[in-house]
Formats: C-alpha cells, structure tokens, sequence
C-alpha cells in the first residue's frame, strides 16, 4: 500500500472521529476570502470553543459515508470548510452567521449543518444561531425554578408581616396606647 493512501485512510479515521464527537457541524462555503478574513474568523471560533478546518471533499465524503450520512453529499462541491463543537451545539452557527453578517461579505456562505446526526438546511442553521446560548438558557430555567420559591417566600413573609402588626396592635390596644391612625 502507498504513503499516500495510507495517510488518506488515517485521515478519513480522523474526520470519521470528529464527525462522531461533534455535537454539530456546520458546512460553509467560501471563495476569495483573504488570510486576514479567515485568520479573524478562526480565532472568533476558537474563542467560541469552535474548530474551523478545512477538509478535501472527497475525504469528507469517505468519513459521512462510513457513518452512512448522505445528506451532504450533493453539497460537497468547491471549496468547504467545517465548523466542529463538541460540547455547545448552537456555537458554530451562532459564529458563523454572525461573522457573515458583520463582514457583510459574500465569501462565506453557510450550506447545511449537522446536530447530533440530524441534517440542516440554511434555514435551520440560521434557526439554531439565533436560539440563545447554552449559558443563557440554563440561567433562564435557573430563574423560571426559582420564581415560584421566591414568590412562597415573599408571599409567608407578607403574611408574617400582617400578623406581626396585628400583635403590635393588640399589645397598644391592651397597653392602653393610641394607634398612630388615632
């Protein structure tokens, strides 16, 4: 067997691997983008605990296969580059679709996406960037739990309250005292 296509094989393996842990991936196009463009990009990926690469079509087409994933075939065609995160499902899209819209370019352009083995159109992935961050979300259902505690609580002490001033009054009333309405 030849150099080359045993590297080919471990590198189908490793797209295979990532394919597998990825939570999502997102599918983009490009073309004419400059090394200041791209270098800008990745390092937005990164910060989002997102990997940027890009893969030889006909590679990736090998690694969707052996997980039998036919969905993007058809969409493998010029230049690509993927979107992988392995713990937060939103953060590709939500990076991508934002440094599309804030460079207000045309050189990348989201094709499809992948969540948790489920194929995505466009208009998926633009649904799922425009869902809220894990971070948000979890706070949210934190704050939604808490409510109904904090609303027993304010509710007990306003009742504690009233009873505390009803006391007070009987006291005045018994000590012969005056009420502050009087």
């Amino acid at each position: 067997m030849s150099k080359n296509l045993e590297l080919k094989k471990e590198k189908v393996a490793e797209i295979t691997q990532k394919l597998q842990n990825a939570k999502c991936v997102v599918l983009v196009s490009y073309s004419g983008i400059t090394v200041e463009e791209i270098t800008s990009l990745r390092a937005k990926c990164r910060d989002a605990g997102v990997d940027y690469v890009v893969y030889k079509n006909n590679l990736m087409i090998r690694a969707l296969d052996s997980l039998d994933i036919h969905d993007f075939d058809h969409l493998l065609v010029g230049p690509c580059a993927y979107a992988f995160s392995d713990n937060d499902p939103v953060a590709p899209a939500k990076v991508l679709t934002d440094y599309i819209t804030q460079s207000r370019s045309n050189k990348i352009s989201i094709k499809a996406g992948l969540v948790e083995g489920q194929f995505m159109d466009v208009a998926g992935v633009d649904a799922l960037a425009k869902l809220p961050s894990k971070d948000v979300l979890v706070a949210r259902l934190m704050g939604s739990l808490n409510a109904p505690i904090t609303n027993l609580v304010g509710v007990l002490s306003a009742t504690l309250r009233s009873l505390v001033y009803a006391i007070e009054a009987v006291r005045k009333q018994k000590a012969g005292e005056s009420s502050p309405a009087d």
